[in-house]
């Protein structure tokens, strides 16, 4: 923590020179103040409006969601941000699984979202497993850096891999591991499958547990169950894994005694070291049935030109997409995604209205980027970063909004990935003047810098800001309130009752989004390239 405090002290200085002035000239302040919670509320209840149908990608409810948009931005005099066009075509291609499937494993069948979730990346109508060896890999990390190989001496070509979730920081808090408790990319599903991907093996088994994983078994069956998106690519992901997915703890404490094994003791083991366990006589087996859909998605791009540098952007973003709908359910079948993230687009909207609004123009160019299939794993962000309108050499930094908070305002502000770069020191700046504070990541184990859109930013050298209101309620009727609405804004996540309501209270939403306004503004009328931390694994 001490590099992070020494770099943010050390370029505060210079940033406070360079935003003292500009965020009070003109009208800054009555931009500053149209951002508003009735506005933003109402902008959420259409996107997340039945009609919108979840807002899958590739569906109705993107266009519908894109229409909405490009009406949004015309009427504030946002130009196209891609040439002639509000959009970027998205190439996906969509594979949904028969659910009528079970994964066998030591004469035993396990069930379909109540005990495993299992799927092929492989873009092919059938993917299977047949009698594959299980071996554990302990976390399945191959991380040079940090002397740390998994798969050192084991071959797992033709086998299914058994992986923990996070990393082996996470376990023993040592901070000389890894990060610590604070999660790094090796710790994401993401990862691990790309990783067994690499090593050869077959099938890709993770163990969900909720602590590490940060989020319940609900999410793993509604989030990684029906359509699943990914790229359309030439080898139709055939270096994929044949076979992708995740167990209950349960079903592995249960794999493990049957190969004679303790599953706490070989946890244990695995976050002291480098490590790997063949799991007996133990194979797998499942076959996977894919419909396979081929579309265009769509990135939304809008830009307000800068009046000197229009060349050089500052990109606010924000995810539309959502889950869309689950016929297979009974009653309720739409996953509105109201706070995740109808909060995001409509703030988009909101904070460019306020940049619409100043006289004195920026002199960058100010972006606003809604991109597709986030839920599907980045995909939107990714591909715009593989294909970017703006040259990453173009882009001053990026400020990404994500699930906006809807309970109250806070005395602090996390700060996803604290001392990765120096836009901590203008959000810092910004905040004062609410009388909050800047807080650091409430929970550093879920790698929640890695899990949205400004990830594919950083991975190509752009600066990158996620931040939104902390745990410290403003006040008792704010800390009486989340006592109740807590409880439920956690339940619905990635569910069916993510819907806008009248318990939410967006002030703390309006203060997130004055201050990310004000960080743009700064930004957008100095000269300051906001660098990263020597630290950050992004700055190389």
């Amino acid at each position: 923590m001490k590099n992070v405090k020494t770099f943010l002290t050390a370029s505060a200085a210079a940033i406070a020179c360079a935003t003292t002035l500009n965020v009070n000239a003109d009208n800054f302040n009555d931009s500053y103040n149209s951002i508003n919670g009735e506005q933003l509320a109402d902008h959420v209840k259409v996107l997340a409006s039945d009609k919108f149908g979840g807002r899958a990608p590739s569906t109705e409810g993107e266009t519908l969601t894109l229409e909405y948009l490009t009406e949004q931005f015309k009427a504030i005099g946002f130009k196209p941000g891609n040439g002639d066009s509000f959009l970027q075509q998205v190439p996906l291609v969509s594979l949904e699984a028969d659910t009528n499937m079970v994964l066998s494993i030591g004469g035993k069948d396990y069930a379909y979202k109540e005990d495993m979730v299992m799927s092929s990346s492989r873009i092919t109508e059938l993917s299977k497993l047949k009698n594959s060896e299980l071996v554990f890999v302990g976390y399945g990390v191959n991380a040079p850096e940090y002397d740390w190989n998994d798969y050192e001496g084991v071959d797992v070509k033709g086998k299914t891999v058994v992986i923990l979730v996070n990393d082996p920081g996470y376990a023993t808090k040592d901070t000389a591991l890894f990060t610590g408790e604070t999660m790094t990319y090796y710790g994401r599903w993401t990862y691990k499958y790309e990783e067994a991907s690499r090593q050869g093996a077959a099938g890709a088994i993770i163990i969900h547990e909720t602590a590490p994983a940060s989020y319940g078994w609900n999410v793993v069956r509604n989030s990684w169950t029906g359509e699943q998106f990914g790229f359309q690519r030439e080898d139709n992901n055939m270096g994929r894994v044949a076979a992708e997915g995740w167990i209950t703890t349960e079903v592995a404490k249960e794999l493990f005694t049957k190969a004679g094994l303790d599953f706490a003791e070989m946890k244990a083991k695995a976050a002291k070291g480098a490590f790997h366990q063949d799991m007996g006589d133990l194979t797998a087996s499942v076959t996977i049935k894919n419909i396979i859909r081929k579309s265009v998605s769509h990135n939304f791009i809008a830009t307000l030109p800068g009046t000197k540098k229009p060349d050089e952007h500052i990109i606010y973003t924000a995810h539309w997409d959502h889950l869309g709908i689950d016929t297979n359910k009974q009653g309720d079948q739409i996953y509105n995604g109201a706070v995740d993230n109808a909060t995001g687009t409509g703030a988009l909207i909101e904070v460019a209205e306020a940049f619409a609004k100043l006289e004195n123009k920026p002199e960058r160019s100010i972006t606003f980027l809604a991109v597709t299939a986030e839920e599907q794993g980045l995909l939107g962000s990714k591909f715009y970063a593989a294909n970017p309108v703006v040259p990453a050499a173009k882009t001053v930094a990026n400020i990404n909004m994500d699930a906006l908070g809807v309970n109250g305002k806070s005395k602090d502000v996390s700060v996803y990935g604290l001392g990765q770069s120096e836009l901590d020191n203008f959000l810092a700046k910004a905040i004062k003047k609410q009388n909050r504070v800047i807080a650091g990541d409430p929970r550093p184990a879920a790698g929640i810098y890695y899990r949205s859109d400004h990830f594919a930013f950083a991975n190509i050298g752009v600066p990158a800001l996620y931040a939104t209101s902390g745990a410290v309620p403003a006040d008792e009727a704010t800390a009486a309130l989340r006592k109740v609405l807590d409880p439920k804004l956690a339940k619905c996540y990635h569910g069916l009752c993510d819907e806008y309501s009248d318990e939410w209270d967006l002030s703390g939403a309006v203060q997130d989004m004055q201050a990310f306004f004000e960080v743009g503004v700064a930004l957008s009328h100095t000269g300051v390239w906001p660098d990263w931390s020597k630290t950050s694994e992004f700055s190389r």
